[in-house]
């Protein structure tokens, strides 16, 4: 348990115990300083020190800091701990590996800047890099450098300090992200594919179902005859694992994806995966094929389909299939709760992202219905050309004097 603190009279620093070390804190020209040490007695002796030199009108003695270790050899460290709790951490190692760490590897823990930071922003920029990945590139250094801040290796995390300016580089395009809006390009879009990149797109566009939820689906979780899909496992780099939200969830099927399962439940056999790749895997040796299709094939024979229907091959695998599925949902009139749950989203604002629609896209059930009752009691249609004749006024004179006879002035 952590001691208090020692009370001193003002100006003469504080001494207290934190995490089996003695830290002083004193104030040097209007500036809290703070050093650490091993004992309370070698704690107290270099305080009373440097109170001594500033009542001299001398400056601060300079402590000592322990030597930092630099953030290439702290990283690999805080990766292994990280893949306990986060799942795309092999996203996180090849962004290190391929931006982060060219860039900051080098450099010292407690030694990056603010300047830094925005040098490494407009680097990537140049290099062209999408700003959706250079945000999630500053989001894991900031990560990084919370868990540096905990163990005491930093004073703070310099991410968070960064400015608004910084902040807009990185800033999306565009809040919404781009889907098939037409129904009629859906179709397009199907009838283009061949199998069995045809069926997957009709599970994951009449579903909302993820990609890696898709390769992984069985015969025996898809139910034609009740028209339900149950959602409990995902394909993740070759690998079979559970959902990103952790659980199963059962989904409701449309009749036009259950005829289209139909089919190719006759061509395939109704046995085992639904989508298999052209070469399973017979053994666990290195260099065996894989069990799954690869998402970077089915990316490609999507854009050959959008190219050959004149659609911007610009749109991902997840906007023509999952944001497609939500997008015409809540234009259909669909709560974002209902949305959630059909999605499998563990946060309604994770749900909320897949609501924000331009606001031409929105129809008239969007509108606030109101019942409210704005005519007055007692009111009479009048001939307003007939008015203006008997009274031989302007415009402006017959709708005044009009007024003040609803509201009974006279």
């Amino acid at each position: 348990m952590a001691r208090k603190r020692t009370k001193r009279p003002m100006g003469q620093g504080t001494v207290w115990e934190q995490g089996g070390n003695w830290w002083i804190r004193w104030r040097e020209r209007g500036r809290r300083r703070a050093a650490k040490f091993p004992t309370r007695e070698l704690a107290e002796k270099v305080l009373a020190r440097i109170i001594g030199d500033l009542a001299a009108g001398r400056g601060s003695i300079e402590v000592e800091r322990p030597p930092v270790p630099q953030l290439g050899d702290l990283f690999p460290e805080w990766i292994e701990r990280r893949k306990l709790t986060v799942r795309s951490w092999r996203d996180d190692a090849s962004r290190w590996r391929c931006h982060l760490g060219p860039f900051f590897g080098r450099m010292l823990a407690d030694e990056v800047t603010v300047a830094d930071i925005r040098r490494f922003v407009e680097s990537r920029i140049r290099l062209s890099l999408s700003r959706a990945t250079i945000r999630l590139c500053v989001a894991l250094l900031s990560a990084f450098y919370s868990d540096l801040l905990e163990r005491e290796l930093v004073p703070r995390n310099v991410v968070k300090a960064i400015p608004r300016a910084i902040r807009k580089l990185i800033r999306p395009d565009s809040p919404f992200e781009p889907f098939l809006e037409r129904q009629e390009d859906i179709q397009r879009v199907f009838l283009a594919l061949p199998q069995p990149f045809a069926t997957m797109f009709a599970v994951g566009v009449l579903a909302g179902l993820r990609p890696g939820e898709v390769l992984a689906l069985e015969w025996g979780d898809v139910d034609l005859r009740a028209r339900r899909i149950l959602v409990q496992r995902q394909a993740r780099n070759g690998r079979v694992g559970p959902p990103k939200s952790g659980k199963a969830r059962s989904l409701p099927m449309a009749e036009s994806l259950a005829n289209v399962l139909g089919e190719w439940r006759l061509a395939t056999g109704g046995g085992g995966q639904l989508f298999r790749p052209a070469y399973p895997k017979r053994g666990g040796h290195p260099g065996a094929p894989a069990r799954f299709l690869n998402l970077h094939t089915v990316l490609q024979a999507l854009r050959r389909a959008l190219k050959t229907c004149g659609l911007p091959e610009s749109l991902t695998l997840y906007g023509c299939s999952r944001h497609t599925y939500a997008a015409h949902f809540v234009l259909g009139g669909g709560s974002l709760s209902a949305l959630r749950e059909l999605l499998g989203h563990h946060s309604a604002s994770v749900t909320e992202r897949y609501g924000r629609l331009r606001s031409e896209m929105l129809n008239a059930s969007a509108l606030p219905t109101l019942s409210v009752d704005f005519s007055r009691p007692g009111a009479a249609v009048i001939d307003m050309a007939a008015h203006r004749d008997e009274k031989g006024t302007t415009d402006h004179a017959v709708t005044t004097d009009l007024l003040t006879t609803r509201n009974g002035m006279t």
